[in-house]
This record gives C-alpha cells, sequence and structure tokens, in this order.
C-alpha cells in the first residue's frame, strides 16, 4: 500500500510508521520545519518525507496529488489537553483546519477509494458519570477542554465527510496510550522522565505531580498502532470505534508501579501549577465492538509499557 501518515515525526506517527514499513508498505509522512526528527532518526532512508503546513489548503492538495495515497492515517493534531487550556483558538485551527484540508484535497482529487483514520480522542466523552462506564461509543459526548472540543469536532467531521460525499473514513477514539517516545508533557512520560533525572543526580529526589485521582485506561502505543491498521482494513466507512485496554488504572497508582523500577528513595509532592481548570475524573474504555469488528486486542502488559517509557528517559537524560 501507499501510504500517507500526517504527524510521521511524533510519538504514535514514528511507531506507526515502522509497523507499516515491517508490513512492506511505501509510508509517506509529513513534516513541518520545526518538527522533530529524532524518532523517526532511524527509518529516515526507509520513507518518503514531504513538508507540509496542513493548514494552508493550497500545500495539502499539492500534497495529496502528488502522492495519491491509498492509506491515510491523520495523526497530526495540537495533542496536548493543558496547551489548548492556554491557546484555544491554535488548538481548533490546527485540528479541525487541517482535517478539513485534507478531507477537501481527497474529495477534489476523486480518490474515493482511499481509507482514512482519524485519530480521535476519549477526551469527546468528558464529564462521564461512574454508572456511564465502561464508556461506550454511544455514549454522550460532554468535552471538558478545548481540546476536547476540537476534537468532537474533528470526529463529526468524519461522519459528515462520508455521508455527503461518500469517503471511506473512520474514526478511532483511543484512550490514554503510552510507551517509549510518549512527550514528557504526558503524564506517565513526565513521571519516568523525572524519575530518570533523579537517579542521574539531575534533580533532587522530589517527583512534582498534579492530579492523581484521575483515573485512566491506559493502552501501549505498540498496540494502538497495529489497531489503526485493522481499523482501516476492516472498519466500517463512517464508523466510529473506542480503542483502548479495558483495565483502569489511578494515576497515582500507576505512579506507584512506576517508583517500584527504580531503587531510589522518591519524595511524591503535589505541585498546584499541574492541576487543571476542570480535569476528566474516569475514563474507562469499552473497545468491544472495535475488537468485535476487527479482532484485535491488546498484547502488550501495562509493565512492559512502564519499564520501556523509564529505560527510554534513562537512555537520554
Amino acid at each position: 500500500m501507499r501510504v500517507l501518515i500526517t504527524g510521521i515525526t511524533g510519538f504514535v506517527g514514528s511507531h506507526l510508521a515502522e509497523f507499516l514499513l515491517a508490513q512492506g508498505d511505501e509510508v509517506y509522512g509529513t513534516y513541518r520545519v520545526r518538527s522533530r526528527m529524532d524518532h523517526i532518526q532511524p527509518i529516515l532512508p526507509k520513507i518518503h518525507l514531504v513538508e507540509c503546513e496542513l493548514k494552508d489548503s493550497v500545500s495539502v492538495m499539492q500534497l495529496v496529488e502528488r502522492i495519491r495515497p491509498e492509506r491515510i492515517y491523520h495523526l497530526a493534531a495540537q495533542s496536548f489537553v493543558p496547551t489548548s487550556w492556554n491557546s484555544p483558538q491554535d488548538t481548533m485551527v490546527n485540528n479541525i483546519i487541517a482535517e478539513l484540508n485534507l478531507f477537501e484535497a481527497v474529495r477534489k482529487q476523486g480518490l474515493q477509494d482511499c481509507r482514512i483514520q482519524i485519530a480521535c480522542s476519549s477526551e469527546e466523552y468528558g464529564m462521564v458519570y461512574p454508572e456511564e462506564t465502561p464508556i461506550l461509543e454511544t455514549n454522550p459526548l460532554r468535552p471538558l477542554s478545548p481540546y476536547g472540543v476540537s476534537k468532537v469536532a474533528q470526529d463529526l467531521l468524519g461522519y459528515q465527510y462520508t455521508q455527503s460525499y461518500g469517503l471511506h473514513i473512520v474514526r478511532t477514539r483511543t484512550f490514554n496510550h503510552e510507551g517509549p517516545r510518549r512527550g514528557e508533557a504526558f503524564v506517565l512520560s513526565n513521571f519516568a522522565k523525572q524519575v530518570a533525572e533523579i537517579e542521574k543526580g539531575l534533580k533532587p529526589p522530589v517527583l512534582e505531580v498534579g492530579n492523581l485521582d484521575a483515573i485512566r485506561d491506559f493502552t501501549d502505543v505498540r498496540d494502538v498502532v497495529r489497531a489503526y491498521t485493522l481499523a482501516l482494513r476492516h472498519g466500517i466507512a463512517g464508523d466510529v470505534y473506542n480503542i483502548g485496554s479495558g483495565f483502569t488504572w489511578r494515576i497515582g497508582d500507576a505512579l506507584d508501579e512506576l517508583l517500584k523500577l527504580t531503587d531510589v528513595q522518591i519524595e511524591v509532592r503535589q505541585d498546584p501549577s499541574r492541576m487543571r481548570p476542570s480535569d476528566v475524573m474516569i475514563l474507562h474504555c469499552d473497545a468491544s465492538k472495535f475488537m468485535k469488528q476487527t479482532g484485535w486486542k491488546p498484547e502488550v502488559p501495562f509493565a512492559k509499557t512502564l519499564h520501556d517509557m523509564l529505560d527510554y528517559w534513562r537512555e537520554r537524560v
């Protein structure tokens, strides 16, 4: 397959590129001048990189016309929830307009056989009540952040373009996913980096945290990218699928598991600046619909995810 990954230089994009290369696909990816390249450095000779500002409709049209992809994985986004509080306008423009430009380019180029996966988010569910868990795709969408709102817009835009123009778009609402290369701004990766810095004597033995009572459903990124490929292979156009492990961790308990991987004595201290204006308290995935449709199930244990993520930071701090 001739495959296009938007956001190939990122956390999920780099893992997906590796997975697709192993399957023998021809992989293209978008990047911007300020994109970090370290995640994809080992596979640079094997992929085709195309500089493209996805907010620019002309650039996106030229991109799609040049590549004429058979599969598109749309991963590029402003994906950090706290940033969306500080820059809500940028989050909306980046996430919604980029996707709109991509859909329009595929439509105008007449690529009706091209299958598109859009990476939506469990943050769309937002305010979830205990009796509504585990969360089904039919649960109300009550986003609690500008990021969540932007992902709802992306999600419904995918549905609309399938219904209006017949594009083959599959929507995936992925719950928290972690693993090596996860950005340091994200909760478990941030904890892992702090542990690695403390082990090296680069910071005092105090680990700073935000809300430890939130409950999350964690899946390894390597399971997630496998799920994305199955979504395009077996998913129904216009449909939406939850992707998650089905098991939840209180953030504080996940931190305890991480701290078991180090011999250093570390004090945990709450930092008020790490608290959000409003937080989603529980995200517990019911992925049974996706599992039944595709045969997918998570395979990487949470303990391995934490171990690999900590080793990733140990090599870099």
